[in-house]
């Protein structure tokens, strides 16, 4: 269960980060574009049931996570000493969360029906910080020796201006529905447009400074920035926030149109903007959680990789076509891993190198045949999402050859005792869904309508695995090397995601948008296979 444990705890940090931005935001959200009180109670009834989900989420996931952190103690000691975890500051920081999300929940479900009651709304905001301030015992600041108060204090900013960014666009996206049957959501669209817009701008100013501010604190230097897994993560954040902003800029110009001259309608595409810029916060904030689980890059210096062992990953080779024997592998293996003095095994780097450059080829091929599906007479390439299927097949035969069907050990004592198998499984699960799903989708008339938005949620979640996938509990250089491209290609994989949903949506307003997107969307399916093809286990 340990690899459950350790696969459940990296996830389950994502959702708690969902879970307070939905609360922090939808809060400010109710304050600063709601007005409060004073707006229809049909809108601040809908974002309270929000902030109501998002405080239950948030309880849940800190209560698994909790609970996963005791599994791995237990499994790691032999036992669980339950006294001892209970006094550590995560372990009551964390509880104190869970107690505190159910207050909030209750109370803003009750506010829900009595939106008037003013010192209602001074009880939500109340929780709400002491939830935020629980959480600076959950940071890396919280076991540092020197500045351990600005640090606690600047993650903390950090994470308000995140949850009111995020809450806000999570508030908007559940705004656009309600249009349809409440004429006041319809008269009140852009206001909220325009008015969480400013609210956006100084959030956005206040995630980037003190982003800034904590970056120079835990990587300290260009290396680290480059050579650690906490740096590259940072630099995936940022990354990702570049296309998140460019996102917020096209909903902020509509507002600001809309504004100078508000006889004129905002465009059906800014609702389309807006899932979009959904998706993509979701995923930094997955990608936030995974950076609290590494060592910051300023304490592992003699851990960190050079800028050319980490371009070496990335360099365009030959790939591999040739797999050593099965036989050869397992008998390498326990030199590998053995306790004192192991062995490298040349056959294990040989087989994962074949597995990924195959791959690689798999995603290649699909791509270069989904390009051809845009163009007009090739009908057939439609098809190419089977790639998929026998993507799967192959997956499942290959990706952990020590384990049933090929090795030794059993398929569940394999899936549920290591991390790294059970999101290798979990993966060709996926691939698999993603072919039959996709092939559906592109082939089939009206009768697949809303199953056809499964692919690019499902791209996102392949993604949201690959950020959060790592191949031990600790920061090793040579481990790291084979992170940095795992996280290239989930990073990849979200914007994937987000070009399916942005075609599939803009299908109905105009079919040359829905192509680029489309064409966008195969092109980062195309990186992704170069990544694979390209791939080579480092070396010592």
């Amino acid at each position: 269960m340990q690899g459950l444990a350790n696969f459940l705890d990296d996830v389950m940090g994502g959702f708690v980060l969902v879970g307070l931005s939905v609360v922090i935001g939808g809060l400010a959200w109710a304050l600063a574009v709601l007005r409060g009180w004073s707006a229809g109670a049909g809108l601040v009834q809908r974002c309270l049931l929000v902030v109501t989900a998002g405080a239950a989420g948030l309880g849940l996931a800190q209560a698994l996570k909790l609970a996963t952190k005791a599994v791995v103690i237990a499994s790691s000691l032999g036992e669980l000493p339950l006294a001892e975890y209970a006094s550590t500051a995560q372990f009551r920081a964390g509880a104190a969360r869970i107690v505190l999300a159910a207050a909030l929940a209750l109370s803003a479900r009750h506010l829900a029906r009595h939106p008037q009651w003013r010192a209602g709304w001074g009880v939500l905001v109340g929780i709400a910080a002491v939830i935020l301030v629980c959480g600076a015992w959950l940071v890396h600041g919280a076991a540092r020796l020197d500045d351990r108060a600005l640090l606690m204090t600047l993650t903390v900013a950090h994470q308000l201006a995140a949850g009111v960014w995020v809450g806000g666009v999570v508030q908007l996206l559940f705004l656009w529905p309600l249009r349809r049957r409440d004429a006041a959501a319809e008269d009140f669209w852009p206001i909220a447009l325009t008015r969480f817009s400013a609210l956006g701008i100084a959030a956005v100013g206040g995630l980037l400074a003190t982003g800034i501010a904590l970056t120079a604190q835990y990587v300290g230097s260009w290396e680290g920035l480059v050579g650690t897994a906490y740096g590259s993560l940072v630099l995936s954040k940022v990354c990702l926030l570049v296309v998140t902003l460019g996102f917020a800029y096209l909903n902020f110009s509509a507002g600001r149109a809309w504004l100078r001259d508000r006889r004129s309608r905002v465009a059906d595409k800014v609702s389309y903007h807006v899932e979009a810029e959904t998706f993509l916060l979701v995923s930094l904030l997955f990608l936030a959680a995974t950076v609290s689980s590494q060592p910051p890059a300023i304490d592992i210096p003699n851990l960190t990789a050079s800028v050319d062992e980490v371009k070496a990953m990335f360099a365009p080779r030959l790939p591999q076509v040739r797999s050593p024997a099965h036989r050869q592998l397992l008998e390498e293996e326990a030199g590998r891993f053995a306790v004192v003095g192991p062995v490298a095994s040349p056959a294990a780097a040989d087989w994962s190198d074949y597995n990924h450059n195959v791959s690689g080829l798999f995603l290649v091929a699909m791509g270069l045949v989904g390009l051809l599906s845009y163009v007009r007479g090739f009908q057939w390439a439609r098809y190419w999402p089977l790639g998929f299927v026998g993507l799967s097949i192959f997956l499942f035969f290959r990706s952990d050859a020590d384990t049933w069907p090929l090795g030794p050990a059993g398929f569940w004592e394999s899936t549920l005792g290591d991390s790294e198998v059970l999101q290798h499984r979990t993966a060709t699960l996926l691939a698999f869904a993603l072919g039959a799903l996709e092939t559906r989708a592109r082939t089939a008339r009206r009768s697949f309508s809303q199953l056809r938005y499964l692919f690019p949620l499902l791209c996102a979640f392949g993604g949201v695995l690959l950020i959060t996938h790592s191949h031990t509990a600790f920061e090793i250089k040579r481990d790291y090397l084979i992170q940095s491209t795992h996280l290239a290609m989930g990073i990849l994989a979200v914007l994937m995601a987000t070009g399916r949903w942005l075609e599939l949506r803009y299908a109905h307003t105009g079919r040359s948008h829905a192509n680029l997107a489309g064409m966008l969307a195969i092109g980062a399916m195309l990186a992704i296979g170069l990544l694979l093809m390209f791939y080579r286990e480092p070396s010592g």
